[in-house]
């Protein structure tokens, strides 16, 4: 029987400010369209942190029951350990689906944009689907895409529209740079668990890249993330905060390229996860800044 701290590693909390990430740009961009919605803005971080643990669960579930986590470096796997029943960690990622849902369903009715329905149905289907199912798209290297379109695209503007019922540039650009950051950070993993995945016949992007070019992409993704604010830079300045956090991204890239340990991987999850949340922090203070307080 797994302890509460298990429960709680289980859901990977360093992984969650992927899911915080764009709704804060999100609403910052709705802020400086002047239609900035304190309760919507709630409803959908709510939404997107139970989909991100629901998707955490989901993963660990399916990769454990399919021994995928049997040789696992990193953060606790609930199944793989042993330390939870596989049915208990299936019906814990239906839970949180499920809440996601219903709160999904109140930002829906609040907005009376029946349409996003079909959004939130696809968000669901697709964090179950990274390796749950027959086919899971996740053991074909379609993982990083995913997370780009939903944890990038799909949330920030999402959140961005249900406040101001239109997306502007800024949120375009702010949900490609959160984006890459987030698929940054499953690269780190997958990179870390090449090895295992390769012998369990899960083809992620990092076994398709090989090692080497699979490291150089994470360092790629973070670069292009960070520099795209310049294209906002001319009409708004205060963009280029985001500049700042270049420093910050200097040691996770270099552990990237240069560590050859597995285990001196792991920190690079943390500080790739600290990257984004920083990433939606001072991009949205250059949104509000600009606009004006």
């Amino acid at each position: 029987m797994a302890t509460a701290a298990q429960w709680i590693q289980g859901a990977r909390p360093r992984t969650l400010p992927a899911a915080i990430a764009p709704v804060l740009i999100g609403t910052a961009a709705a802020y400086e369209l002047q239609s900035f919605r304190p309760l919507n803005a709630i409803l959908a971080a709510v939404v997107a942190l139970l989909l991100q643990i629901g998707v955490n669960y989901a993963n660990d579930y399916s990769d454990g029951i399919r021994g995928t986590d049997e040789d696992r470096v990193g953060p606790l796997r609930l199944v793989g350990s042993g330390a939870a029943r596989p049915d208990h960690v299936k019906w814990a990622a239906f839970g949180a689906f499920g809440l996601a849902m219903i709160f999904g369903l109140i930002l829906v009715v609040i907005t009376q944009a029946w349409w996003l329905i079909l959004v939130g149905i696809g968000c669901v289907l697709a964090a179950w689907g990274y390796t749950g199912g027959k086919n899971p798209y996740g053991y074909m290297g379609l993982g990083d895409l995913f997370v780009f379109v939903f944890f990038g695209l799909v949330a920030t503007l999402g959140t961005t529209y249900t406040q101001a019922g239109q997306v502007s540039l800024p949120a375009v650009i702010g949900a490609i740079g959160t984006g890459l950051i987030a698929t940054a950070l499953l690269m780190a993993n997958n990179v870390r668990d090449i090895p295992t995945d390769a012998a369990a016949g899960k083809r992620t992007l990092a076994v398709r890249l090989g090692d080497r070019h699979a490291r150089e992409s994470y360092v790629l993704m973070l670069a292009v993330a960070i520099l795209l604010v310049v294209v906002l830079a001319p009409a708004k300045p205060w963009m280029l905060i985001v500049l700042l956090l270049i420093p910050a991204c200097l040691m996770p890239a270099w552990l990237m390229v240069n560590g050859r340990k597995r285990k001196s991987l792991i920190p690079v999850l943390k500080q790739t996860g600290m990257i984004n949340l920083g990433y939606s922090l001072l991009f949205s203070l250059g949104l509000i800044l600009t606009h004006g307080f």
